[in-house]
């Protein structure tokens, strides 16, 4: 076995695998001999079939496989001692690999494409300037909170006359041109609609000033133009709906109307525990705590984002482009061409940081342990439950989800390189200049657009 590599560039190269009959025929008679022991074939005794027969019939494609084993170990091993950095996997060259012909060769030649890893130098210093942006928080912010607070600890009431926002539930029926239910038209016993999301501002007020029992007339796909909430009013498929006809009778039987949390001791211990706020000042106290851990969030996030950004504009390098689109294909067979064209500046970009980040990480020994794997996995379950409205779910809760959590290989993998992003990101603020900026909350969410 002889391997050679010829650089083509600086970041393409071939590797040469020269294989010779030794390298390989002792494998072969081994599996052949495997073969022979576990043959079935008619006439034959098990283990006592003819070895020139279990050659004949499978030694070609063992051969072959032997061949394939031997050539992508020691390419392996080769690139370990060689300790060649290299992108994606060597890739057969398909013209060269043509010529080779199994039956009438005993030694062979094969052709390997290497992606070879550019060099990454950071070039960033105090002259480059990051804004960290610092959220003002203003009247109309606090509001907002409170108002999501009481929206979300609120509940619907039932009351006797309908207003515009309420959730109207009834039976709805087809009707004809004469106002007569159609016996065997769309009808369902009992069914709800919101007076508030009624597109069509005629049929919306007729639904407002109506009590228990009053019935209204209207066209239904007027009143809902989109064919899905018609669907989920008449328990029907979404395919069904554009063949059914537009009138309808609604019969109301019940009214609700939301209204929103009070202010006061139930509900504070709602949200944040017993015990835990006491008064309106204390809650709004708190309410400005959440605010201001969220904008510290939403602008740490934003500055990350920056310093990533500013990391990639001013380290340039370039990459095996040709070499890349090629191995693309290759391991994503479902993909064409066109699609690996579309997608590649996607894929650029996050091999770019993948590489800088790697570099950063080894020349400043970035390790990540267990107990970071498990705080970052807890901090992620926090806020999602939280999204659900979960405030303060007990730590044990916490912490047994988020282990079931790392357990899944992919969310592992995910968690992990979001602590490594943060933790090079870190280190490449060090590198440039931090200027605080305050600006509006509007100012702020303007810089995403």
């Amino acid at each position: 076995m002889n391997i050679t590599k010829e650089n083509i560039d600086d970041l393409n190269a071939v590797l040469k695998v020269k294989i010779e009959k030794t390298d390989y025929e002792d494998k072969v008679e081994t599996v052949l001999k495997d073969y022979r022991k576990k043959a079935t074939i008619k006439g034959f005794r098990p283990g006592m079939v003819p070895i020139g027969l279990v050659k004949k019939m499978y030694g070609r494609a063992v051969q072959i496989d032997e061949i394939n084993k031997v050539v992508t170990e020691n390419i392996q091993k080769y690139i370990a001692d060689e300790k060649l950095e290299i992108l994606g996997d060597p890739l057969p060259k398909a013209d060269e690999q043509e010529k080779i012909d199994f039956d009438t060769q005993q030694d062979f030649t094969f052709s390997f494409e290497l992606g070879l890893t550019p060099a990454v130098e950071l070039k960033l210093s105090k002259k480059n300037k990051i804004n960290q942006y610092e959220i003002i928080v203003d009247e109309k912010m606090r509001s907002e909170y409170l108002e999501n607070y009481t929206r979300r600890y609120g509940e619907l009431k039932k009351v006797d006359q309908t207003e515009e926002k309420d959730v109207v539930k009834g039976k709805i029926e087809a009707i004809d041109d004469n106002g007569n239910v159609i016996p065997e038209g769309p009808s369902v016993e009992e069914t709800s609609l919101g007076i508030d999301i009624i597109k069509d501002k005629k049929i919306k007020k007729e639904f407002i000033g109506k009590n228990i029992s009053d019935s209204i007339d209207f066209d239904l796909k007027k009143a809902f133009p989109n064919d899905t909430e018609i669907a989920g009013i008449l328990h029907k498929k979404k395919e069904e709906v554009a063949e059914l006809g537009a009138n309808y009778r609604f019969t109301v039987n019940e009214i609700s109307r939301f209204y929103p949390a009070e202010m006061g001791k139930e509900l504070f211990d709602r949200i944040f525990g017993e015990g835990v706020v006491n008064s309106e000042e204390e809650f709004v106290k708190k309410i400005e705590e959440e605010i201001t851990v969220n904008l510290k969030r939403e602008s740490d996030f934003r500055l990350m984002m920056d310093i990533k950004n500013m990391t990639m504009e001013k380290t340039d390098f370039q990459l095996p482009e040709e070499f890349l689109k090629r191995w693309l294909i290759r391991v994503n067979e479902k993909s064409t061409v066109e699609q690996i064209e579309k997608e590649f500046d996607s894929f650029r970009k996050d091999l770019k940081w993948q590489l800088i980040r790697n570099k950063v990480a080894h020349e400043n020994d970035v390790k990540i342990s267990e107990e970071e794997l498990q705080k970052e996995a807890e901090n992620i379950t926090r806020y999602q439950f939280q999204q659900y409205g979960l405030f303060y779910a007990a730590n044990e809760q916490i912490a047994n989800y988020a282990k079931e959590t790392l357990k899944r290989e992919d969310d592992a993998k995910r968690i992990a390189d979001k602590i490594l992003d943060e933790k090079v990101l870190l280190l490449i603020k060090e590198l440039v200049k931090i200027e605080n900026k305050s600006v509006t909350i509007e100012e702020f969410n303007k810089l995403f657009e």
